[in-house]
């Protein structure tokens, strides 16, 4: 039987991707997006349905997934959607910390309990929630985005002891650096002069020569399919060169002796 995926944050980069992939291996894609009427590409393809919907509101929500369910069989949500806000915390305003929360952290809660009984009642569905290398360490100028994310981690990992009985799973995907727009459709920052040599320093990770190197959107979409595909109990997928070195890194050093050595490049 056919199988459909819904995933927020389909308009471009991994959530475009992922679409895509799933596509080409015979599924039925709910393509969601805030703006459905912009997209070009995927309103072409067969098999995928474009939805509006904004995960910061959590009425239409509720709203939009009950009448999704109502004629479409859900198999698969891949929370996907969500930006990056960068820059020192002084930098950074009450609606630039509040639109990250709501995004990255509120939106992905949102879209979550709203499918649940669904999967519940199933006895079968599988949640896919995008966090980042940032959701498994701290790093400078990203401490909200860092909240947002480790708190996804946290939250996925804790639903999943909740669902297990439900025959339910939640799984973790966590890119590194991405070849993606996300630096610049998706991301949001904030400048203060006191921190200038702190964010010169941290730049010099987003060099030409560094973005070269990040992994490509199509390979992080095919971990997210074999996290949804391979019928393991695996929580946490690491995706990305990078990523998995970080992370190894974080299990050898454990997490006060990484944290020593990121900052000691930081102090001036």
């Amino acid at each position: 039987m056919q199988k459909t995926i819904f995933i927020t944050g389909a308009s471009s980069g991994l959530g475009k991707a992922a679409a895509k992939l799933f596509r080409t291996k015979g599924w039925n894609i709910i393509a969601t997006m805030r703006n459905p009427e912009k997209e070009q590409e995927l309103k072409e393809l067969p098999n995928v349905t474009l939805i509006k919907l904004d995960v910061t509101d959590g009425v239409a929500i509720q709203n939009k997934v009950s009448s999704i369910l109502q004629s479409h069989s859900v198999d698969v949500v891949l929370n996907n959607a969500g930006f990056g806000l960068i820059g020192p915390l002084e930098a950074l305003t009450d609606e630039q910390i509040t639109s990250q929360v709501h995004t990255n952290l509120l939106g992905v809660i949102n879209i979550t309990r709203a499918f649940i009984p669904y999967f519940r009642e199933r006895k079968n569905g599988i949640f896919v929630n995008i966090t980042s290398t940032f959701g498994l360490l701290g790093y400078p100028t990203c401490s909200i985005y860092n909240a947002t994310k480790f708190a996804v981690d946290g939250f996925s990992e804790g639903l999943a002891y909740e669902l297990a009985q439900f025959g339910v799973q939640v799984k973790v995907v966590a890119p590194g650096g991405m070849q993606t727009d996300f630096a610049g459709r998706s991301l949001q920052s904030g400048m203060h002069q006191a921190y200038d040599q702190l964010v010169a320093k941290v730049s010099e990770g987003y060099s030409e020569e560094q973005l070269a190197n990040y992994t490509k959107a199509e390979d992080v979409a095919q971990i997210i399919y074999d996290a949804a595909t391979d019928n393991k109990e695996q929580l946490r997928y690491i995706a990305g060169h990078d990523a998995i070195g970080l992370y190894k890194e974080r299990l050898e050093l454990t997490p006060e002796g990484q944290f020593e050595k990121i900052r000691s490049q930081f102090i001036f």
